[in-house]
Parts: C-alpha cells; structure tokens; sequence
C-alpha cells in the first residue's frame, strides 16, 4: 500500500508540474481543498477512485498511467487550457437563451393581442438562463459557481412571479411576502454550499 502511495504521489506530482497548476487550482478543479492534494503529493493518502478518474480526465491520461509506477512522459493537458472554451460555451448557450427570448417577444410584439404584454417574456428569460447556468456549472464549474446559479434561479423565479403579478394582479397588496420566502430559501442555499466546502476541506 504504501508503495502504491509513493507511485501515486510521484506521479501527481510531475503530472500537476508539467500542467502548470498550483495545487490550489487543482484542488478547485477536484471540489477539494488543497490541504488534501498537498496529502496525496506527499504520500499520506490516497485518492478514492472516483477523484483518480477525474484526475485522468483532468491530465488526459488512462486510469492505468496514473497509478502505475512507469515514468510519465506524456504532456498533460488540463482542464486549464478548455477552460475558456467551456466559458465560451456557456456564455454561447446564454445567449441563445436571450436570443429566443427576443424573437419571441418580437413575435408577440406583432400580434395585437398580446402587444401590451410582450414586454413579460423577458421577466421569464432570467429563469432559464439561470437553468442553463446551474446544468453548465455542475458539469464544469465549482461550488462558487453553482450557488451563484442556484440563486440566480431563486431569484429568477421572485422576478417571474412579481412581475406577473404586478401586470395581472396590481391590487394584490401581500406580494412582498414572497421577498421573505426568497431570503429563508437564499440563506438555505449559502448554508449548504458553505457546508459542502466545509466537508470537502475535511477530506
């Protein structure tokens, strides 16, 4: 065992080096914290599997490579360098989302019928671009990243329903209640992911 730590620790290592990330960066990329890369560089730990196979995907190398004791010669290709390319990626699906939205408010616009209320499809854009945001995040971003969606989503859903209800229902007085609900809900999302980073710096 310990000699299966030793390899796993050396290799990490020159892996980590030869990609040029700190161990910081690579621990956000795992959702871990540092403290615990430092300990499988050193040899004290080993990683589960499942953060083997992401550390993998991260270098671009096969499972075996990894946990082997051959020299690792390949260049490493992280998930630094596609990083932007994700980003991109987003940032492309977000404004598709906003594109949708403008051709259907231009669609509603020109129906006479619907003109005076055309302006309310871009109260519900917010919703699913934060959808978009949250499924992108989980797949490639951190716990940073995914609060921040998961509030966006929250409050995409206090605009929806404020603004339809201030454009179907003006005399409703007890709308601000909503606002309170929101907060409860908001304060509930904070706590959970500041319990995930908590947990994962306990790993």
């Amino acid at each position: 065992m310990d000699e299966l730590k030793n390899i796993i620790a050396k290799n990490l290592v020159e892996l980590r080096t030869q990609a040029h990330l700190t161990q910081l960066q690579l621990a956000e990329m795992l959702n871990y914290s540092d403290k615990a890369v430092s300990k499988w560089e050193r040899g004290e730990a080993i990683p589960d599997i499942r953060v083997l196979i992401q550390l993998s995907e991260i270098y671009g190398i096969s499972l075996d490579t990894l946990v082997k004791g051959t020299e690792v010669t390949i260049e490493a290709k992280p998930k630094i360098h596609i990083q932007s390319k994700r980003a991109f990626i987003t940032a492309l699906s977000v404004i598709l989302v906003w594109f949708i939205a403008t051709g259907v408010f231009a669609l509603l616009y020109f129906i006479p019928s619907t003109t005076e209320y055309a302006y309310l499809v871009f109260a519900v854009a917010p919703l699913p671009t934060g959808i978009v945001l949250i499924i992108f995040s989980s797949r490639w971003g951190n716990r940073v990243t995914q609060a921040l969606s998961s509030s966006l989503i929250l409050w995409a859903c206090v605009i929806v329903v404020r603004v339809y209800v201030w454009a179907f229902l003006p005399e409703y007085k007890q709308i601000f209640v909503i606002y309170l609900v929101a907060a409860v809900f908001e304060i509930l999302i904070v706590l959970w992911f500041v319990y995930r980073w908590y947990a994962a710096r306990k790993k």
